[in-house]
């Protein structure tokens, strides 16, 4: 193999003194003597007293300068030391960004000056306490004018207040929103009970190929949407069964009344009521008067309809694409 100088070829490994840094051919640069090394200089120290340099850095704020072209006047970084330098010297108007909440901040300052609390100007404006402290945290801290707990009752009631309106609305959607479906047509209703049973209803699965129909739900309106539905497919009242299912320490006579009124049956028409057994070691939330358990319908004789129920749903999922 020659080098780029056309020199003879050497076996494997030899070197030619003459040229440093050949190896197999291949021009590689020399190290450069230590001695030939330009020195390292030391960075330069600031003999600013922090004092003086804060004042320097505070004069410049007030000229109007940016944190950049004050860190480049002072010769450090723009980072925490500036900060400190700065202290609470504002910013100049002209490097404040437009924001969307600097109406809400200016607000929030106003009613600091007039003595509010954090949690009262929360209460007021509907921001977080975070936000309330970035805004007003250079301002006094008002005098105490009340007892922490008529401070307290005020934010509930400014709570509540707030709360009323949101629920206000809430209710003025969901009545928009009932509005806009009216009356059902049959097609509607059949579609609706299919979606509803293949949601909440019992299914067949390959461990349990049962074709029986039943559906358990805990809604009144969800069960009495679904007996309109077996009124449509001509289930009649004579085939459909009822049963309870509740907990052992909930009001059972209660909630079987309860249900039978739903349904449109006397009491004696549901079957034995199943009790769930109470584990001490949960925490319940359906308690209360409000607490009925669930109502299970079973359709006797309904394979054949639970068939039709099948194609249906397998209809309406493959007709979405």
């Amino acid at each position: 193999m020659n080098t780029a100088n056309n020199t003879p070829d050497r076996p494997h490994g030899d070197t030619d003194p003459a040229i440093p840094g050949v190896l197999e051919g291949i021009l590689i640069p020399a190290p450069r003597p230590a001695s030939d090394r330009p020195p390292r200089l030391p960075a330069p120290v600031s003999t600013t007293r922090p004092a003086d340099l804060a004042e320097r850095a505070k004069a410049l704020r007030r000229q109007g300068l940016s944190r950049a072209q004050i860190a480049e006047r002072l010769g450090i970084h723009a980072g925490d030391r500036l900060t400190r330098l700065l202290g609470d010297e504002p910013p100049p108007e002209w490097t404040r960004r437009p924001r969307a909440k600097d109406d809400l901040r200016e607000r929030a300052r106003e009613l600091r000056a007039q003595g509010m609390t954090y949690d009262e100007i929360v209460a007021e404006l509907g921001v977080s306490k975070s936000s309330v402290s970035l805004w007003v945290r250079d301002l006094p801290k008002p005098a105490s004018r009340s007892t922490p707990e008529e401070r307290a009752a005020r934010a509930r009631a400014a709570t509540q207040a707030r709360w009323q309106a949101a629920r206000l609305e809430q209710a003025r959607l969901r009545e928009l929103a009932r509005s806009d479906i009216g009356l059902l047509s049959d097609r509607e209703l059949l579609l609706a009970g299919v979606v509803l049973y293949w949601a909440e209803g019992a299914k067949a699965k390959p461990h349990r190929p049962n074709t029986s129909l039943q559906f358990v739900n805990s809604d009144p309106d969800v069960i009495r949407l679904y007996l309109r539905w077996l009124d449509l497919m001509g289930v009649e009242p004579e085939r459909r069964g009822y049963r309870v299912a509740i907990h052992e320490e909930a009001d059972v006579p209660r909630a079987e009344e309860f249900w039978a009124n739903v349904i449109g049956v006397p009491r004696d028409a549901l079957a034995r009521t199943t009790l769930k057994r109470h584990n001490p070691k949960t925490n319940r939330k359906n308690t209360g008067d409000t607490y009925n358990g669930c109502l299970t319908v079973r359709v006797l004789g309904g394979s054949s309809l639970y068939r039709r129920v099948e194609g249906w749903w397998q209809g309406i999922a493959s007709g979405v694409g």
